[in-house]
């Protein structure tokens, strides 16, 4: 096989809710089930490692809060990870071990304030980067920070220019289009939407960025949180709270792999690197099918602080 094709790996599984040390064994098996496959890059979903509380409500309504919304607040911040902690380097050892590039969506814990990440490893273990997410979505923002713009890198990895955007941060026009200048590859796209027309989405994402495209959904059910978790989407044991639908898209928009609802999976596909080039051939958003004299985009890296001391 030649060093342009590379099998890509998108892995399709929920989180044990509130159980960070089960969650970490599960990455743990479940990367080693994707090398078996061949696989040299993994996307897991958003907030794979820490979980997405599905279907809780943290006790919030307009001007009041509930002491018990307080007490989930401080589970679910416990359930969260540090980058400095021991589950980051159980995560590195176990991808070492497996020897792909990996991005993997987690609830990082910064000081009191939790954000959506998405982490970024090289094939041998190293973390070489990070992205929060920019905007969470509707009763996301109760739980999670705002990310800034000093997290848009594309990493630049051994099989190539690996980046994403998280969940609906893939509607935003203007964050594609500063990955798409960083020279994207493979975008990553790790998401609990878990609806049908979020494949067309990646498939559009693709198609205008030329590049391959991994989404990695979670897949759910109510048996992975505690017996006590409040859940507004019902209490019986196979309730599903995401349903999964992922997916793994060509620069051309072709589906390689899924989606697949309803099930854990981890699917797999050939990446053929010479697709970028052949699609860019008619198509370059920010190259000759751009138009810099009438449009352009400017974009903040600084890394954002309360509070500055000269």
């Amino acid at each position: 096989m030649s060093n342009e094709i590379i099998t890509g790996a998108v892995v399709q599984a929920g989180s044990c809710l509130y159980d960070t040390k089960r969650t970490v064994q599960k990455f743990e098996d479940l990367i080693a089930d994707a090398a078996r496959l061949g696989a040299k890059l993994v996307v897991f979903p958003e907030g794979f490692i820490g979980g997405y509380p599905k279907g809780a409500d943290f006790g919030a309504r307009v001007g009041s809060r509930t002491p018990q919304g307080r007490d989930d607040y401080a589970r679910y911040y416990a359930s969260a990870i540090t980058l400095d902690g021991s589950e980051v380097k159980r995560m590195s050892k176990a991808i070492a071990k497996a020897n792909a590039n990996v991005m993997v969506g987690v609830i990082e814990r910064n000081g009191h304030t939790l954000y959506c990440t998405a982490l970024y490893f090289a094939g041998d273990g190293t973390l070489m980067g990070k992205h929060r997410k920019l905007m969470p979505t509707a009763m996301e923002r109760l739980i999670w920070g705002f990310g800034d713009g000093s997290t848009m890198a594309v990493q630049d990895m051994d099989i190539g220019k690996v980046g994403g955007l998280i969940c609906w941060e893939n509607y935003m026009p203007l964050a594609r289009t500063h990955l798409y200048a960083q020279g994207v590859e493979f975008y990553c796209a790790p998401t609990v939407d878990d609806r049908p027309v979020w494949t067309p989405s990646m498939q559009h994402i693709a198609i205008e960025g030329r590049c391959f495209v991994l989404s990695a959904v979670q897949h759910m059910r109510r048996s992975d949180a505690p017996d006590d978790y409040v859940c507004a989407d019902g209490d019986a044991p196979d309730t599903c709270l995401i349903n999964g639908g992922s997916c793994i898209v060509s620069p051309f928009g072709e589906l390689l792999a899924g989606p697949i609802f309803g099930e854990d999976v981890i699917l797999t596909a050939e990446l053929d690197k010479r697709e970028i080039t052949r699609g860019k051939y008619d198509l370059d958003t920010v190259g000759h099918y751009a138009r810099p004299d009438v449009f352009s985009l400017s974009v903040n890296t600084k890394m954002q602080s309360v509070v500055e001391e000269d």
